[in-house]
């Protein structure tokens, strides 16, 4: 009778184990790159960031424009021996003048150039918006991957232990387990749901993230669909740091927006020196009455003496900003060696962790865990030991998975930190 129990016990535990591993049906299924399509069309960040290109733009065209002329004018309103509005040959007063700023030293096309540098520096920071919002999508999809790999760990063992829980309810029963037995089980059962819940949990925000950077309404989950060789990352080989240094200065947007920064700053001071030379008022002017002569026509020039204001301060201040911002752009480029040098690193350190026979124990540990379910099954193993065993596959099972992670997001960082696509993630 006891052996009868025990038989029935091992069918409820290994049955039906496949169905854990389906999908839900309410799961929109995303491969990298149709993920970037839609990031690249949809986000809201990346649009915003497009309409301040376009302001940036106008503001060139608003630079080269000439400044409006002025018309200035004065007539009598009243006076004793006109009266009111009263204009002729012998009374009255009306004066009319109109004049044109003509801006000296190219003001205007010195203005239209910081406007372009302003246009050039938005345009990279669009591609530094995009750079960083790519790489957060990226990596989001790369650990909804993970956490969905840990969630697999749980299920396998949650359901091979929910079917051993009932039968060892049967078992119970029928008076052949003992209830301290009955309640490892249950115990063992409730710690592994438990951490289910953490992992389940986890991915909530991450999602969340996701559909904010595809501007996306829909509730299903969305499931990354990856296609890569995760041995090819252990032997892949990078170029030589001060390649991809060199690769790096030339394609990370940070870095030509250190540039454009320097010769936006470089315009500015030759912009606030031109400032300093004078401006030039002409035109022409009509006068009714009040000149030396009835209907005086004459010619207006306008000139300021720069006796005090050689806007001085605006230079000095352009200057030392061009300074500061120099020493930033050498900076940016330190920071870019330093990031290359740390990701390259952390690449080598994780393909040490993951190497070939790292891999292959991976493939024997699991041969083994099929191995102990068949001898648990042929009563060869007891139940403790085959608690034990299900406990230590479990921790075993998600270092595993932590070190591939880190090893898949050691590339990515890298392909970041170099603006280049080094080692293709589909």
């Amino acid at each position: 009778m006891k052996e009868m129990f025990f038989k029935l016990l091992v069918l409820l535990s290994f049955a039906g184990g496949k169905a854990s591993g389906q999908s839900p049906a309410d799961t929109s299924f995303l491969s990298f790159s149709a993920a970037e399509k839609i990031f690249l069309e949809h986000n809201l960040s990346l649009l915003s960031a497009r309409y301040g290109i376009d302001a940036n733009r106008a503001l060139i065209r608003q630079a080269r424009l000439w400044d409006n002329p002025l018309l200035a004018t004065d007539q009598n309103l009243y006076d004793k021996q006109g009266g009111f509005l009263k204009h002729d040959q012998n009374n009255g007063q009306f004066y009319v003048q109109l004049t044109q700023l003509i801006r000296t030293a190219g003001k205007r096309s010195k203005a239209a150039q910081l406007a372009m540098d302003n246009t050039i520096l938005s345009e990279q920071q669009l591609d530094d918006v995009l750079r960083s919002l790519r790489y957060t999508l990226r990596n989001d999809l790369l650990e909804v991957n993970h956490l969905l790999k840990i969630k697999r760990v749980y299920d396998a063992e949650i359901a091979e232990v929910i079917k051993l829980s009932a039968g060892m309810d049967l078992l119970l029963e029928a008076g052949n387990v003992s209830v301290k037995d009955n309640l490892r089980i249950k115990a063992l059962l409730f710690s592994l749901q438990n951490e289910l819940v953490t992992v389940k949990s986890q991915l909530i925000p991450v999602e969340g993230e996701i559909r904010v950077l595809l501007n996306n309404n829909d509730n299903r989950f969305i499931r990354p669909e990856l296609d890569y060789q995760f041995k090819q990352l252990t032997v892949f080989e990078a170029p030589p740091a001060e390649e991809l240094i060199v690769k790096a200065v030339a394609n990370r947007p940070d870095a030509r927006m250190a540039q454009t920064l320097v010769s936006l700053q470089t315009h500015n001071v030759i912009y606030q020196k031109a400032l300093a030379k004078p401006d030039i008022s002409i035109g022409t002017e009509f006068d009714q009455h009040s000149s030396y002569a009835p209907d005086y026509v004459g010619l207006a020039i306008g000139l300021p003496l720069n006796i005090f204001n050689h806007n001085q301060g605006n230079i000095s201040s352009a200057k030392f900003s061009l300074q500061q911002q120099k020493v930033l752009a050498d900076q940016s480029v330190l920071k870019i060696r330093q990031d290359i040098l740390s990701a390259v690193e952390k690449l080598k350190f994780f393909q040490h962790v993951n190497d070939p026979l790292q891999l292959e124990f991976s493939r024997k540990y699991d041969n083994l865990f099929f191995s102990m379910l068949k001898s648990y099954q042929d009563r060869q193993l007891n139940l403790l030991d085959f608690i034990d065993f299900m406990d230590a596959y479990k921790d075993t099972k998600l270092k595993l998975l932590e070190q591939h992670n880190g090893l898949v997001k050691s590339v990515e960082e890298l392909n970041y930190a170099v603006g280049e696509e080094l080692f293709k993630l589909n």
